[in-house]
């Protein structure tokens, strides 16, 4: 009886895959879950949206619009609508980066041959 309610920020513990095993657990449990943020670009923002989107997140998260944040950022700006966002609805993440933008911000680049 000593947790009623798990804030998930995947960049704290360890990912995506471990966030969606928390959710799992706790909605096996009846935990309530909400998703934090921190910070993240319109990358990270789209993954966050789609994990709190997942049936277990039933309170308010702390995901908020891109130019809170940012004045320009790597993807299109994640806008508020009657304080809600959007979850993207593209394949995998949902959303892709502005090529030019990610291009001026990028520092280095390394390809891994499998």
């Amino acid at each position: 009886g000593s947790c009623s309610i798990i804030n998930v920020k995947p960049g704290r513990i360890g990912g995506y895959l471990e966030a969606r095993r928390i959710h799992d657990l706790a909605r096996a449990h009846g935990v309530a879950l909400w998703c934090g943020g921190m910070l993240e670009t319109g990358i990270g923002r789209a993954a966050n949206l789609a994990l709190a989107a997942l049936p277990g997140f039933t309170l308010p998260g702390d995901t908020s619009a891109s130019r809170r944040y940012y004045a320009t950022d790597i993807t299109t700006p994640f806008e508020l609508r009657e304080g809600h966002l959007d979850v993207p609805t593209g394949p995998g993440i949902g959303i892709d980066p502005i090529p030019d933008i990610l291009e001026e911000v990028t520092t280095s680049t390394e390809w891994i041959t499998l």
